[in-house]
């Protein structure tokens, strides 16, 4: 794999606090997930990479160049970041229609770059709304635009999917994948391991500012699947359903909710948990309203395989 971004005993801390520490990674074309918890340190990661931040020990160079200070090198670069950074009054396609200008294209060129980018995230038709008035969702999507206009060679997506609606993330997820397919290097973080999944097989494991792991999916779920897992559902029928699942040999405890609509089962065996549950709903005629992982799970998966 010839690296197109190489970082090397790369740390930042804020004062007192430890933002990554000695980080050493090679990242090739094509996608790579960065995996973690929030506050395990991936966008202090992106802004550095995206030269955003300079590192206070160490280095990251992107296609063998180092990146803070180095304007030259941003032109191949897109970047996606975690929170909004647009001028709330300008409306959606004068905002990207700067950004173009401002990544040297000019006139029709620029509108041209600004109108594709727009149409690929579905906000031609409020493209003269002001940003302020758009939903969180949309301005999203903006800041999606904004880092694929100029068809950078590297993209990094800090958490690209929060806040989209369930048909754009389908719509998004697959936009990275044939980004991807087109042989340049995307980066995308997430703390939600199925979003990952659903885009890649390379996974970066990133916890407490330290890459824990890297490597195929099927690996990392190897150690994943071990993790006690908590998964709550929500039916009408919440005793009926723990009757027929207590005596599974992927469970370890069941509990139900306050309001008796729902209950949360333990199980060490998550995929083969999900299996029996599925079959079991097919087949009894019972309904659940929604199946869900507790949205802290991910850093209990890493507590726990530090702990081991």
């Amino acid at each position: 794999m010839t690296a197109v971004l190489r970082a090397e005993k790369l740390s930042k801390w804020y004062g007192n606090i430890l933002g990554i520490s000695d980080i050493n990674l090679e990242i090739g074309s094509g996608i790579t997930g960065l995996l973690g918890p929030n506050g395990a340190g991936k966008s202090t990661f992106l802004k550095i990479a995206a030269g955003q931040l300079k590192p206070k020990l160490g280095a990251l160079t992107v296609f063998g160049e180092a990146v803070y200070g180095n304007p030259r090198l941003f032109r191949r670069i897109g970047f996606c970041p975690e929170h909004d950074s647009a001028y709330a009054e300008m409306s959606g396609r004068g905002f990207i229609l700067l950004l173009a200008r401002l990544h040297g294209f000019a006139g029709a060129a620029a509108a041209a770059k600004a109108e594709k980018a727009l149409a690929t995230v579905g906000l031609l038709d409020s493209q003269e709304r002001a940003i302020k008035g758009y939903s969180f969702g949309m301005r999203q999507r903006l800041r999606l635009a904004s880092s694929i206009l100029h068809e950078p060679e590297l993209l990094m997506l800090d958490e690209p999917l929060r806040g989209v609606d369930p048909v754009w993330r389908i719509r998004i997820m697959q936009l990275i994948k044939d980004y991807g397919k087109l042989g340049r290097t995307v980066i995308v973080s997430s703390h939600i391991l199925p979003e990952i999944e659903a885009m890649t097989n390379e996974i970066v494991l990133i916890h407490q500012g330290k890459i824990f792991a890297k490597g195929d999916i099927h690996r990392i779920r190897g150690l994943i699947d071990s993790h006690p897992h908590q998964v709550s559902i929500r039916t009408a029928q919440p005793r009926q359903l723990a009757a027929r699942l207590i005596g599974s040999e992927f469970i370890s405890g069941i509990e139900f909710a306050a309001d008796n609509r729902g209950l949360t089962v333990h199980t060490n065996q998550r995929d083969p948990f999900f299996t029996a549950l599925m079959g079991l709903l097919a087949e009894s005629g019972m309904e659940a309203d929604e199946i869900t992982s507790p949205d802290d799970n991910l850093q209990a998966v890493f507590d726990y395989l530090i702990g081991k």
